[in-house]
């Protein structure tokens, strides 16, 4: 039996993912597919309950599970507390201690969506990227990591940008692998002009590609540029692999073009144990905890719910499942149900369980 820990976390985070619950629960009693959940505290209410945002207890239980599924966390709450007890920082305590190194981030633009985006619909329409974004290294995590107080009265703040060749490895190839399964073209983005791990970056990828994948297309193009390119014409790209600091943004950016970053899901991955295969997985949606929403029944679980539709892709190997649920929320777009940031002229506006509902009949009707 497959064994899901689910971190809700704050704001919309307990809404969206109560109902991606609902969803699988749906997956467990209509498609044969065994799985048992348990919940854990993250972020700023486990910071509010046991005065740390990532508890021994939940990274224990993450490192156990078959797959963790997650909210969001944050909230103004909280910009007071000390760096490392904000709610940020047990989402990067999980990432960095299940070793989730490849960060998965699609940006589809449903047909049904195209005229939401704030990109003319031919340029969005059709498109299709994934952007794999290296997760557990650079200048998110480099040391030093201070600031500290000059002889002047100034302060300096430093934050290191660090790579190995074997970071660099590892995650050229998951990208590599993944494209081919689609389209097999890879554009790797650093900064190579003005930064030396982007010198690094380029010559890893390239050597990589060059001894294992040389049936994958693969181009070079700098950071800055790309996200240029992304507003230009997006469906150029087919797997963008980047860096931890330039995968935030371009992810970021790239999920703006589909018409809402309320849409779009991500697969967090570690290495597969050679032994018995198991890998660390944890899957979320790309928004953040929007507490101006929270609690309203408001939120787009649109994101979350493709998130599953990922875990059961990468995580339990049910593709047919995945196809399945990727087809029903665009089926329900299709036939013009929306939550507030998506909403249009004519559609139907529907909250947080509305939309789930019907991601629930079109599941059944699929079927």
């Amino acid at each position: 039996m497959a064994h899901i820990l689910l971190l809700p976390g704050d704001g919309i985070g307990p809404e969206v993912l109560d109902a991606t619950s609902r969803v699988l629960g749906w997956f467990t009693q209509n498609r044969n597919f065994a799985a048992s959940t348990e919940t854990a505290l993250v972020g700023g209410t486990a910071f509010e309950t046991l005065g740390t945002p990532a508890p021994d207890e939940t990274i224990a239980k993450a490192k156990a599970a078959d797959a963790v599924l997650f909210g969001a966390v944050g909230g103004p709450q909280w910009d007071g507390l000390a760096f490392d007890k904000k709610p940020e920082r047990g989402l990067l305590r999980l990432r960095k201690d299940l070793e989730l190194f490849a960060n998965l981030r699609p940006a589809l633009c449903f047909d049904a969506l195209k005229d939401a985006s704030s990109l003319r619909p031919e340029i969005v329409a059709g498109l299709d990227i994934l952007i794999v974004r290296e997760l557990t290294g650079g200048v998110y995590f480099g040391e030093p990591k201070e600031i500290t107080d000059l002889p002047d009265g100034q302060k300096r703040a430093v934050d290191t940008q660090v790579y190995t060749t074997s970071e660099i490895e590892r995650i050229a190839r998951v990208a590599f692998e993944l494209a081919r399964l689609r389209g097999k073209r890879v554009a790797s983005a650093e900064k190579s002009n003005v930064m030396v791990t982007g010198v690094l970056w380029r010559q890893v990828v390239t050597r990589v590609h060059a001894a294992e994948f040389s049936d994958v297309e693969l181009t070079h193009i700098l950071a800055d540029n790309c996200a240029m390119q992304l507003v230009r014409n997006p469906k150029q790209f087919d797997v963008i692999v980047t860096d931890n600091l330039f995968g935030d943004i371009l992810s970021d950016e790239a999920a703006q073009a589909t018409g809402s970053i309320g849409m779009l899901p991500s697969a967090s991955l570690g290495a597969k144990d050679p032994a018995t295969g198991k890998q660390a997985s944890l899957y979320e949606p790309v928004h953040g905890s929007a507490p101006d929403s929270a609690g309203q029944g408001l939120a787009n679980p649109i994101a979350c719910i493709l998130s599953l539709a990922m875990a059961l892709r990468y995580s339990f190997a049910r593709v047919d499942d995945a196809v399945l649920l990727e087809k029903a929320v665009e089926r329900v777009l299709a036939e013009g149900y929306r939550t507030g940031d998506i909403m249009q002229d004519g559609m139907t506006k529907v909250g947080t369980d509305g939309m789930t509902d019907a991601i629930l009949k079109a599941l059944a009707a699929l079927s």
